[in-house]
């Protein structure tokens, strides 16, 4: 079938929850992707902020094979080898004490919020209590992620949502201190906020939130589903400031495209949260995410992934930079490590859609920022092409 053909029964059978780019891709080769018609793209994106080895990475693929072919699923009634080992690595990764896998990312703000709310349970003996989050943030999209969410054009078709969440200032820790209340027992902050437009934490912001939450008991939830796993040049953005938080939550480059989320707990909190019978799941940790979450840590550490993104990003920092100081339409860059974005006064959709014409995937986050969130295997050369393919779709407009 021609691409048309594709689109056409896509719309015509898969629910229309996202307008779609006009691009039917068939298969990945490093950072590249091939659409049906054999038109070669240069990615990034990463499936958003998902793979970090780019595609067809051999040593990756036979880890799942050679899984597929021993065993896939037994549920969590019985223990199984894999995810034991991808824990074991996740903890050493995150230094956490405690990981619960889950399905998505979304599953894992659920998973984390019940554990901040059993943990007030816990040490108050009654429920009602109360979460502070940000506005612009995002969390996910079922009802308790929504809840947290702070974007009401995400909100407002799904009300009344969880009660007893309120929205402060992101940056702004004057805004945090004004909503603590007796009921509060937890704050929950991206540490890197994604889709509200690529903004880092202050760090002055982020010590502030972690002693108030000593002060008051409360417990501090990092979402880290876009801005971790080696994405900003830290497994986990909050290394680079030194604050820890209590629960974290996981995704995206967890399993480089293998379903699979996690949260994180210290010890402290697990042992007094979550308890048998409290959470769960089907799927989760099952010995196929396992295999796949195990090797991706293994590659990661071995490979110095980390040290390659500190390397790379400060090459891809200037090559935006350029871009930002010859187009006056574009007024600032903002990120950490491969996590970029770009302020357009122009349409960012437009962009997007000019820049795929050119064979560049990149994506948008809120509504006026280009984002780049490519493979983390990127070399200089990468960079120069991109740039190369955004300086003629500027040129354009």
């Amino acid at each position: 079938m021609n691409k048309e053909s594709y689109i056409k029964d896509a719309e015509e059978s898969i629910l229309h929850t996202y307008n779609r780019f006009p691009v039917v891709f068939d298969h990945g080769e490093g950072v590249y992707l091939y659409d049906t018609d054999g038109k070669e793209y240069l990615d990034f994106a990463a499936g958003i902020a998902v793979q970090a080895f780019g595609y067809h990475n051999e040593e990756y693929g036979e880890a799942l094979k050679a899984q597929v072919d021993k065993l896939m699923h037994t549920s969590n009634l019985y223990y199984n080898e894999p995810i034991i080992r991808a824990a074991k690595r996740a903890l050493k990764a995150s230094r956490m004490d405690r990981v619960f896998f889950t399905n998505s990312g979304t599953e894992a703000i659920e998973g984390a919020i019940k554990a901040a709310k059993k943990y007030a349970f816990t040490r108050d003996s009654h429920a009602g209590h109360e979460i502070i989050a940000m506005n612009g943030s995002f969390h996910g999209r079922s009802i308790g992620a929504l809840s947290v969410t702070g974007n009401a054009h995400y909100q407002e078709p799904f009300e009344p949502l969880m009660p007893g969440v309120h929205f402060a200032e992101y940056n702004d820790l004057d805004s945090v201190k004004a909503l603590i209340n007796e009921k509060t027992c937890a704050i929950i902050l991206e540490t890197v906020q994604g889709e509200g437009g690529i903004y880092p934490a202050k760090k002055d912001f982020l010590e502030g939130i972690r002693a108030l939450c000593d002060e008051h008991d409360i417990l501090l939830i990092l979402d880290e589903i876009q801005c971790g796993m080696g994405r900003t040049g830290e497994m986990f953005a909050w290394q680079h400031y030194g604050v820890k938080p209590d629960i974290m939550t996981s995704a995206k480059a967890l399993g480089c495209g293998v379903p699979v989320g996690a949260f994180f707990l210290t010890e402290r909190v697990a042992q007094k949260s979550l308890a048998p019978g409290d959470h769960g799941t089907t799927y989760g940790g099952n010995p196929f995410v396992g295999a796949a979450v195990d090797k991706v840590l293994e590659m990661m550490e071995r490979e110095d992934i980390t040290g390659h993104v500190k390397e790379i990003a400060p090459y891809l920092e200037q090559k935006l930079d350029e871009l930002v100081e010859k187009y006056d339409f574009l007024t600032a860059r903002r990120g950490m490590g491969l996590m970029q974005g770009v302020v357009c006064e122009k349409p960012v959709g437009q962009i997007a859609a000019k820049a795929l014409d050119k064979g560049l995937v990149v994506i948008t986050a809120g509504a006026d920022v280009l984002r780049l969130v490519p493979p983390l295997v990127i070399g200089k050369e990468h960079v120069d092409e991109m740039a190369a393919k955004l300086d003629a779709v500027m040129a354009e407009l």
